[in-house]
C-alpha cells in the first residue's frame, strides 16, 4: 500500500496505468489488516490510502497534489470510511454521486457501524455496497475475498456482481444514477 501523495521509489509507468483501488482510512492498524487480507487473498491490485474526506475530493478532483492524472488516475473501486477526519464518508459519497465524471465509479462503504441508520444512509446515498470491518484482524482474510468476488473479478461493464442475492448487512442493492 502506498499513500496516494506519490509514487514509490522505482515505480513504473506500467504499475501506475494498473487498475488500483483508493482507500479512504485515518486509522493505520484498518490500512495494516487490510493490506495483509489483500496479500493473503492474491489480490493485485494496487491500494492508495488518503486519510481524510478532504484528501478523497483532492485526489477525485485531480488538484494539487494529484493534479498529475498520469501518475494519479481515476481508481476502478473505492473504499469509503464513514468516519473520517475533515469531512465524513456519507459527506463524500454525496459529492462524488454530484460529479458527472465520478458519479458511476463503484464506491463500497468500509466501516466499523453496522447501525440501521449508517445503513440507510448509503443506501439512499447510492452507495454500491457496504461492509462492516471485522473486529477481529482474522476476519479481514474472508471479507476482503468478499470484495474481491463482488467487484475486483467482474467486467467492468454488466450487472453489479450481487444483483441476483437477497440484500444483507454487508451487501446494498445498487441505485441508478
Amino acid at each position: 500500500m502506498e499513500p496516494a501523495g506519490g509514487t514509490q521509489k522505482g515505480e513504473s509507468m506500467t504499475s501506475l496505468m494498473q487498475p488500483f483501488i483508493l482507500y479512504a482510512e485515518d486509522d493505520p492498524n484498518d490500512v495494516f489488516w487490510l493490506d495483509c487480507a489483500f496479500k493473503n487473498a492474491g489480490i493485485a491490485h494496487p491500494i492508495k490510502v488518503v486519510s481524510d474526506g478532504q484528501r478523497v475530493l483532492e485526489y477525485l478532483s485531480g488538484t494539487e497534489p494529484f493534479a498529475n492524472r498520469d501518475l494519479h488516475p481515476l481508481p476502478c473501486l473505492i473504499l469509503l470510511d464513514i468516519h473520517l477526519p475533515k469531512m465524513n464518508g456519507f459527506e463524500v459519497l454525496e459529492w462524488i454521486r454530484q460529479q458527472p465524471r465520478l458519479k458511476h465509479l463503484p464506491v463500497v462503504m468500509f466501516s466499523n457501524s453496522s447501525e440501521p441508520t449508517d445503513l440507510e444512509m448509503a443506501r439512499q446515498l447510492a452507495a454500491n455496497d457496504y461492509l462492516v470491518k471485522p473486529m477481529d484482524p482474522s476476519g479481514f482474510d474472508p471479507m476482503v475475498k468478499t470484495l474481491r468476488d463482488r467487484w475486483l473479478l467482474q467486467p467492468v461493464a454488466g450487472p453489479p456482481p450481487w444483483q441476483n442475492t437477497a440484500a444483507s448487512i454487508n451487501h446494498l442493492p445498487t441505485h441508478g444514477g
